[in-house]
């Protein structure tokens, strides 16, 4: 007996060291790895919150000054609150528009047609060219004397076009415009949704004699729900990134009375133009906790809108 105890104490003790030399090994595998996340994510992250509390002009030493940056942000800077109301502006107007074009596009190209790959391929394209490249495209076509859309509309009896970026009324619709381009790639995200709901529930409803409009809104729109809280939450945190294509179309200044200037065209003046890395490391964090606040109410409320075929149980 004495002996079968022992054997098994040695065996444990042999399991342990081994278990002990996988672990090794799996840090020793995970080292780049954490040691990239340290040093280019938490790092860097640790190092904004400091400097948004330090007066730093790059070729000066940090000065700690506290919180005089947000105070100055929210009480003595116009264009803070000009890029604020810019940036909503944007997110307002164009996230209805991109997600009801992205809904329509992606139940045609769910229907049964032949060539149909090739037409979801080329809608898809524009969403993966550069944004440089785009916007350069479409300040040609939106230029208010020679573009080719104002032609058209001056073709169709328009005699007096908007002037698009050369208006402070019209440069932010011009960006939805020109953001248009690129919602290809949000159908082909409804078009995976479209796809898994079960066919019976379909089949189901013609039988009962559903038309087309109640099929879409008793089984399609509540089964496409879990979708488009993605598609709403990726283009919500797209338009508080806009920078490439209103930096090209609008310039550092952000357009015509800075109708352009966006959150992040102030934040790269701020901080590039101007120097003052402190103040634009406040900027970013005002972004983020913006940012994190609207997507938390979104998720609270989303359980009103958003239906799951399966929910667990909740204990």
């Amino acid at each position: 007996m004495k002996s079968e105890v022992a054997q098994r104490k040695g065996d444990r003790q042999i399991l342990s060291r081994l278990a002990r030399q996988e672990e090794r090994a799996a840090y020793l595998f995970l080292a780049p790895w954490l040691i990239g996340l340290l040093v280019f994510w938490i790092g860097p992250i640790l190092a904004s919150v400091v400097l948004s509390m330090t007066e730093w002009y790059i070729i000066s030493s940090p000065t700690w000054v506290g919180l005089s940056n947000y105070q100055e942000m929210f009480f003595n800077d116009n264009q803070f609150w000009q890029s604020i109301g810019v940036t909503l502006k944007y997110t307002f107007m164009s996230l209805p528009v991109y997600m009801a074009a992205g809904l329509g596009l992606s139940m045609l190209l769910n229907l049964k047609l032949r060539g149909m790959n090739f037409f979801r391929t080329i809608l898809f394209i524009p969403s993966v060219l550069s944004g440089v490249a785009v916007a350069i495209l479409w300040v040609s076509l939106l230029n208010p004397d020679v573009g080719a859309v104002n032609w058209a509309l001056r073709a169709i009896g328009i005699a007096h076009p908007p002037r698009w970026l050369g208006s402070p009324t019209w440069a932010v619709p011009a960006m939805v415009i020109v953001g248009l381009w690129g919602v290809g790639g949000d159908a082909i995200i409804y078009l995976a949704g479209l796809q898994n709901i079960p066919p019976q529930l379909y089949e189901a409803a013609l039988v009962d004699g559903a038309g087309a409009w109640q099929r879409f809104r008793y089984i399609t729109w509540p089964m496409i729900t879990p979708t488009m809280l993605f598609v709403l939450l990726t283009g919500l945190i797209g338009s508080f990134q806009v920078f490439d294509v209103a930096y090209i179309m609008g310039g550092t200044h952000g357009g015509v009375g800075g109708s352009l200037r966006f959150y992040l065209i102030n934040l790269w003046n701020q901080g590039f133009s101007n120097g003052r890395m402190g103040y634009a490391s406040a900027l970013a964090w005002i972004l983020v906790i913006l940012a994190a606040g609207i997507i938390v109410v979104i998720f609270r409320t989303s359980s009103r809108w958003v239906y799951y075929e399966y929910e667990p149980d909740k204990n």
